[in-house]
């Protein structure tokens, strides 16, 4: 059943000559008024001698009747009506007839006996159906867009994005924030994914990139003494896509002076608690609980656990020290793990175990084991490899009992971690674990300051060029003579955060560099120096001359805290006008080609 929009607060100005109210807007305490509505019209029935119309705008729907006996003119205009057409209705508000009020519609008590129709605009049969979402293809539904957002369902999900990004501009300017609009056309710097770039028609051989994020001009404002800045930003990566990712998206840009770590904890908490309760009447508790980054990897295989449900993951090492089954055995001398997810009361089919090992190959994991333990015997696919008292130490490592099983995968630390991160997640949603209609909130701190990128072969900033190393870490590095390898270089801390929803990292910030020397040093470790670091980052280190004050900040995305309060999976079907997977919008052809003599005037030709 369709859920309509309920009329909420005042629709500003209105032009009386199209409407008097909003469709969405009449009560019982209206009945008696004449009235003017204008709207689509959103179903038709045809009674013999009375039509049912449901009249619908933004704001909601109202029941209007079109009786012979009352004006047979409204009744011949009403008799040519098809869905979706526009009209003008005047007419009187009465209360329906008691038994036949409709509580599915906030106007269902009353209906507008209409004296005139006039047809304000004819339509055509549209290609999808209106008055219930359907589930046609995507490409189907985002070719007729400006169609499928005229469903009352799809309607609630902008109303919402309104809402939570007006109550995120009131919550800063309340607390001293000042709005402070960056370029769209920004200069080309490493970031961590590829810039969409926009050549110059001005200088030849020249390019432009869209803003990743702000994060530069940011810095800069605190360095300008905007000591509170935020923004409602613009984004644009042109990454690998998947469901809560988008080639241009809108975040909150947030950047304070003077503060550290637990000032960003409290505002994005108070934030947050405040928006949630406020669009969705859910209640969330601060502070939020809090993780390392080694801690969740280690608990729940990913820096972004979904804390809905339990499964945490298990080393089970030590049940197998003296094992001779070979595979364990070369696992653990080779400095390996082996790690379970324990399944109280329940035991899988074998065909199920076979899907389950899917989940867990995306982890890349080569195989997944199992033990099931019943009446005091125990099934397992490793068999007579392993000895039962083996078995049996994995059941006293996890306490389990008869009806309950194990899965298991062994192999080095990350892919067995990221394996089971990918399992645990499958597990829940096939054994139906997660709780239901709340929301978990957790922060991730402390991620590593450096990887090293075998895609690019070089070192890589886990978050950005940017970020505070911790600052003993930092010093006991400098002390040993800068080592460009070992645990010093890639076991350091960043001062940088994550905030979790429901198993999504809604945001990341950091406590960033405010030390001219150290920003260059950072710079050196990601092989970013001479006049390569002058041409993309010397402004930038020019401006940290001039007393920088210590700052950090963060930047949730406005798209999936959308997603996440009304229930979507997917942000693309929160954002108005979305793109594919291949960044493309089939609704107007983009990308698309352009002429010889466009690329002429940019210097440009195609190969």
């Amino acid at each position: 059943m369709t859920e309509f929009a309920k009329f909420e607060g005042n629709t500003g100005p209105i032009n009386r000559e199209f409407r008097t109210h909003v469709c969405g807007q009449l009560r019982a305490s209206d009945a008696g008024q004449k009235v003017r509505l204008s709207g689509w019209v959103h179903h038709r029935r045809d009674m013999g001698g009375v039509i049912f119309l449901v009249l619908r705008d933004r704001f909601g729907t109202v029941q209007v009747t079109c009786d012979q006996t009352i004006s047979d003119e409204a009744y011949k205009v009403a008799q040519e009506l098809k869905n979706e057409y526009v009209v003008r209705v005047r007419g009187m508000v009465a209360r329906r007839p008691a038994g036949i009020e409709n509580p599915d519609m906030p106007t269902g008590e009353i209906e507008v006996k209409a004296n005139e129709i006039k047809i304000l605009t004819k339509a055509e049969t549209p290609p999808l159906v209106i008055e219930q979402e359907g589930n046609e293809d995507p490409s189907f539904r985002w070719k007729y867009r400006y169609l499928e957002m005229r469903r009352p369902e799809v309607q609630k999900r902008f109303i919402m994005r309104d809402k939570i990004i007006k109550y995120i501009r009131d919550f800063h300017h309340s607390h001293g924030f000042i709005e402070i609009e960056t370029p769209i056309l920004n200069k080309s710097t490493p970031e961590g994914s590829r810039d969409y770039l926009v050549p110059s028609r001005i200088e030849h051989g020249k390019f432009y990139a869209l803003p990743q994020s702000p994060q530069m001009f940011k810095q800069l404002s605190m360095i300008a003494g905007f000591d509170k800045y935020f923004q409602i930003a613009r984004c644009f990566r042109d990454e690998d896509l998947r469901a809560n990712r988008a080639p241009e998206f809108t975040q909150l840009d947030v950047e304070m002076s003077f503060i550290d770590e637990e000032d960003i904890y409290s505002h994005t908490e108070e934030l947050l608690v405040g928006l949630i309760g406020e669009t969705t009447g859910r209640a969330v508790v601060a502070p939020f609980q809090r993780m390392t980054y080694w801690q969740a990897t280690e608990k729940f295989g990913s820096d972004k656990p979904d804390l809905r449900f339990d499964l945490p993951i298990i080393d089970i090492s030590e049940a197998f020290k003296t094992t001779e089954f070979k595979i364990f055995r070369e696992v653990l001398d080779s400095g390996g793990t082996i790690r379970c997810i324990h399944l109280p009361g329940a035991q899988p089919s074998r065909k199920e175990i076979d899907n389950f090992q899917k989940d867990a190959g995306k982890g890349g994991a080569k195989g997944l084991a199992w033990i099931a333990y019943e009446d005091g015997k125990v099934r397992s696919a490793m068999g007579k490899n392993v000895t039962d008292s083996e078995l049996l130490n994995v059941k006293e490592i996890l306490k389990a009992k008869s009806g309950d099983s194990v899965l298991i995968v062994a192999g080095g630390k990350k892919i067995v971690l990221d394996s089971l991160g990918y399992l645990r997640n499958s597990l829940a949603k096939f054994y139906d674990l997660i709780e239901p209609g709340v929301f978990r909130l957790c922060w991730i701190t402390d991620f590593p300051m450096f990887e090293f990128s075998e895609f690019e072969g070089k070192i890589v900033s886990q978050h950005h060029p940017f970020t505070q190393p911790n600052a003993a870490q930092w010093q006991e590095w400098l002390d040993a003579g800068k080592p460009m390898e070992g645990d010093l270089l890639y076991g350091m801390l960043s001062r940088s955060y994550d905030i979790v929803l429901n198993g999504d990292e809604i945001g990341g910030g950091s406590i960033r560099i405010h030390d001219q020397d150290q920003q260059a040093e950072i710079f050196k470790i990601l092989g970013v120096t001479g006049d390569d670091l002058q041409q993309k980052f010397g402004f930038f280190l020019e401006a940290l001359k001039y007393g920088t004050p210590p700052h950090g900040g963060i930047a949730p995305g406005i798209d999936r805290i959308v997603m996440h309060l009304v229930g979507g999976e997917n942000i693309a079907e929160c954002m108005p006008f979305p793109k594919t997977l291949k960044a493309t919008d089939i609704m107007i052809g983009s990308p698309s080609p352009v002429t010889d003599e466009q690329l002429r005037e940019l210097g440009l030709k195609l190969i």
